[in-house]
């Protein structure tokens, strides 16, 4: 699964086809950890199924979509976090996570498995890191319980980002980089997009027509 190079890791083709089959189960488990207020109603659970499956695809997409990146690294995506933390709102903890999660495996393979030096700096970039996004599913029944839930996935996120980076990356640190400031290298470096993108997001998200559109999306997404 994976290849050794200069130091660092690859994944292989074999690597990638095993990752896309755990991120593909991880999706089809959502439907299994969503039920509706009538037990056993199979209807429910392909409709969770499919509109996790959405969010996570468009999610991926937006990915990509990086109209800023800052000048020591890191880039500000198109709300990409966003549709991730959404399933959490929508259907709680256990389905938020687990899409989440798949997400981490598809940010992974985005990245090419590039750089991998160790599995706990694989776990801290990836897969703690963004399936932390599913930590909004604590907020589902909360008052403001989507921007809060945002918030606190996208923060623990950076989290385990920075550890990683205090672990394995400073030694990459840019010789521009305010020598001062050093010591908080990887809280700069990881917490400056992400920041950004979730300033832009919450206000985005907070605007009257918007929120109607969401709760409208919701309502769709969660009747029986």
């Amino acid at each position: 699964m994976f290849t050794k190079q200069d130091g660092y890791f690859e994944v292989t083709t074999a690597g990638y086809i095993v990752f896309s089959i755990i991120a593909f189960i991880a999706i089809v488990a959502v439907g299994m950890f969503i039920r509706s207020k009538k037990e056993g109603s199979k209807k429910f659970n392909v409709k969770a199924l499919v509109f996790s499956a959405i969010s996570l695809a468009i999610a991926f997409v937006l990915s990509y979509v990086q109209p800023y990146k800052l000048p020591w690294g890191g880039s500000v995506t198109l709300f990409s976090m966003f549709f991730i933390t959404l399933v959490g709102y929508w259907y709680g903890l256990k389905a938020g996570l687990t899409v989440a999660f798949a997400y981490s495996i598809l940010q992974f393979i985005q990245s090419g498995g590039s750089y991998i030096l160790t599995p706990f700096q694989v776990c801290c970039d990836y897969f703690f890191a963004f399936t932390a996004l599913g930590l909004s599913g604590l907020f589902k029944d909360k008052k403001n319980g989507l921007v809060i839930g945002y918030i606190v996935g996208i923060a623990v996120r950076g989290l385990f980002h920075a550890i990683g980076g205090y672990i394995y990356w400073m030694d990459y640190m840019p010789e521009e980089f305010p020598k001062a400031l050093a010591w908080a290298y990887p809280i700069i470096y990881n917490y400056s997009y992400i920041v950004i993108e979730g300033i832009v997001t919450v206000i985005i998200i907070s605007l009257p027509t918007v929120k109607k559109a969401l709760a409208q999306v919701k309502k769709m997404a969660t009747e029986a």
